[in-house]
């Protein structure tokens, strides 16, 4: 085929061999090499196969699908039942709302005088103490260097 297309049509040789890798790559065409030469062939009931496997993969996929569209279908019916706008739904959801936004001022506010909590002045004194002791060695040390 490499030798014959480009003799027999015109076709050049670099552009024959680029066409036929394109089909031996995306399973097109079959490629055997036998001895010195490359022979190239493709029997129609491949394809056909192909396209049948392929088209049974995608009905599956399908199928999966629209089960996960009816399934979905029936918990959001599930979900729609109990919830039925009333005034005192309503009235709780804005309880709900400003409960959660109250909540989040006593963080903000606890936030605030965190600073004042019994377990933290405690922390920031060990860390004073621990940074006077580190002063007082360094500056012994230049103390006793000194005289």
């Amino acid at each position: 085929m490499e030798k014959i297309a480009p003799k027999e049509k015109g076709i050049t040789a670099m552009s024959v061999k680029e066409v036929l890798q394109s089909l031996v790559d995306d399973g097109m065409v079959d490629c055997e090499r036998i001895g010195t030469s490359n022979y190239y062939w493709a029997f129609p009931s491949k394809a056909l196969h192909a396209r049948k496997r392929k088209l049974e993969v995608l009905e599956s996929q399908l199928s999966e699908g629209n089960q996960k569209h009816t399934n979905l279908q029936k918990s959001i019916e599930k979900a729609k039942i109990g919830r039925h706008e009333t005034e005192e739904r309503t009235m709780l959801a804005k309880e709900l709302s400003s409960l959660r936004d109250q909540r989040e001022q006593l963080k903000a506010e606890v936030e605030k005088y965190k600073e004042c909590d019994p377990q933290v002045v405690e922390e920031i004194r060990q860390a004073n103490k621990v940074a006077k002791e580190a002063a007082n060695r360094w500056t012994g040390k230049s103390l006793g260097l000194i005289t």
